[in-house]
């Protein structure tokens, strides 16, 4: 990756995660860095491990549902980088529960922030783009914009929304050679986001064995730069996922909701929380989330190929016999 050296990249939701070992992973690259996300504080920790590994940082905390800090953020990133080669559209919360059961404020945070504050990412950028004539623009959508998620809907929708925008902006800028937009679908990953999210399910959440190390996600991001392309899948094949979504829409959401459901009703009782849905979380700055166990990373991965198998497999058995 000795291309990524000198690069000049805005990183949004930054804080933790994959935000943060994102901005680990260009910083080991000699890069030029400015971080935003909420919290000062945590983007000052990850600032001061990336200006540890030599690279210059520039801290701005930032709402991104707030369209004019998005604006102000990315005028000052262009007077301090002088030229942006990538921008990472990286914020990402949600909420947990029966759709009725979760309040309706719950649901339009998940929205503004997944989805509005995507698009103010890329309404503040893309004409810093166009007067330079290139950068790379880099959606983090995740494998619920491929996926229904039923417990999760505003989720769902703001993913499936990120799908849309990434296909109507590459419509738009095809004239452009130079631009890209780029989606990136990771499956689960070991960040501390599953435990900031909101939960009105009534018990524990955890997740699937095998989570992907945010890491992972990282490289790909930092590749995505001299290498842009339109779709990258971590942890499991977005062809077999499409196909599963074009096949049996339905089917992947009832196979979910019914394991949620079974979930749900064995899981420890915990109380309703709306997470960090409306304020950082006190724990933020950390780029892991714990739930990763030695030798489980080739897990996660067989387990999503073979679930998007047996989807789309059951698709055509269907189709086949109502053909008949």
């Amino acid at each position: 990756m000795a291309g990524s050296s000198g690069k000049r990249v805005v990183i949004t939701g930054a804080s933790s995660g994959i935000g943060a070992a994102t901005a680990q992973a260009f910083a080991n690259q000699g890069a030029r860095i400015v971080l935003a996300a909420r919290n000062r504080e945590a983007l000052e920790r990850i600032g001061e491990t990336c200006r540890g590994a030599g690279a210059e940082v520039l801290i701005v905390p930032t709402d991104v549902t707030d369209g004019s800090a998005v604006a102000e953020l990315a005028a000052r990133a262009r007077d301090w980088l002088g030229t942006i080669d990538l921008w990472f559209s990286n914020v990402g919360i949600g909420v947990v529960g029966k759709f009725h059961e979760v309040p309706l404020a719950d649901h339009r945070r998940v929205i503004e922030a997944n989805l509005i504050g995507h698009l103010n990412d890329a309404y503040a950028v893309l004409p810093i783009f166009l007067e330079q004539n290139r950068g790379t623009f880099v959606n983090m959508i995740s494998v619920g914009g491929l996926l229904p998620a039923p417990w999760a809907a505003a989720y769902t929708a703001s993913k499936f929304g990120l799908r849309g925008l990434s296909q109507a902006l590459r419509g738009e800028l095809s004239g452009h050679a130079d631009i890209h937009i780029c989606d990136v679908y990771p499956t689960f990953v070991d960040t501390p986001a599953i435990r900031h999210a909101g939960n009105h399910t009534g018990g524990e959440t955890s997740v699937p064995p095998g989570v992907l190390d945010p890491r992972s996600v990282a490289r790909a991001v930092v590749r995505l730069a001299d290498h842009p392309r339109h779709t990258t899948a971590i942890g499991a094949p977005a062809l077999a996922m499409k196909l599963a979504q074009f096949l049996t829409p339905d089917l992947s959401a009832t196979l979910m909701n019914r394991f949620m459901s079974r979930y749900f009703r064995k899981a420890d009782p915990a109380p309703a929380t709306s997470g960090n849905l409306f304020a950082p979380p006190a724990d933020d700055g950390q780029v892991d989330g714990g739930y990763r166990r030695p030798g489980q990373r080739k897990t996660a991965a067989a387990a999503a190929v073979g679930a998007a198998a047996v989807i789309a497999g059951a698709a055509l058995i269907r189709r086949r016999e109502r053909g008949r």
